[in-house]
């Protein structure tokens, strides 16, 4: 049997590709065939004729086996806008339905599928679903990425809500530190640990430039 989660964060840019490559690498060296996907990628750039965004390279990376691209990432745009918007600009519509096909296929190569979702977590993907709909119908156990600054006790109990909300399984959190001048910070982390009905399986501290294979040695699988 597979395993699979689904990696969300309490808002863009909050570190859910650094926790996820992070992931995909301790699964590997457990001795398990592990792969990342990142099914919507925007802010890509072009190498070899094609769109490739550094998010996707960081997967990559760290993933032990060797997926198709177009099956770790079936949707990639160049702009770093919305994802529907993006979409619309290249004249095309996101599919759940080809996301799906893409993950199964994944899911036949590997032991571990760790699927990076994009943005937070009710990001539109077109005019009709968003990312949480599409952490449905691939029905997979969540976990959230927790940017800690100001604000996130708020932002992360509405992420929650909006997980449960949908019938998902919250299996585990990381606290992620991008200001390492927050003010409490301990203070915060305990108010987090009292109200997530679920575990906190890593504390990434603030670093510049920290790498995906040092975060890994910071979580609890």
């Amino acid at each position: 049997m597979t395993l699979s989660y689904f990696i969300t964060g309490t808002d863009t840019g909050v570190g859910k590709t650094l926790i996820s490559s992070a992931l995909v690498m301790a699964f590997a060296a457990k001795g398990l065939k592990s792969v990342g996907m990142k099914p919507v990628a925007a802010g890509c750039e072009l190498k070899d004729g094609r769109l490739i965004s550094e998010d996707v390279a960081s997967l990559l990376a760290a993933s032990n086996i060797e997926a198709p691209i177009d099956q770790v990432n079936p949707y990639a745009f160049a702009l770093a806008i919305a994802p529907h918007i993006a979409a619309e600009n290249a004249g095309i519509e996101i599919s759940l339905d080809n996301i799906v096909t893409a993950y199964h296929q994944l899911k036949q190569q590997a032991d571990v599928v760790i699927v990076e979702g994009v943005g937070g977590f009710c990001v539109p993907l077109n005019a009709h679903a968003d990312t949480a709909d599409l952490a449905v119908q691939l029905n997979l156990p969540v976990i959230m990425v927790v940017a800690m600054r100001l604000g996130c006790i708020n932002h992360a109990m509405l992420t929650v809500q909006a997980i449960e909300s949908r019938g998902l399984n919250l299996v585990g959190w990381v606290a992620n530190q991008l200001d390492p001048e927050m003010p409490v910070f301990e203070e915060n982390l305990i108010a987090l640990k009292q109200r997530i009905n679920a575990p906190c399986i890593g504390l990434v501290p603030w670093q510049l430039d920290i790498a995906p294979a040092t975060v890994s040695t910071l979580l609890n699988l």
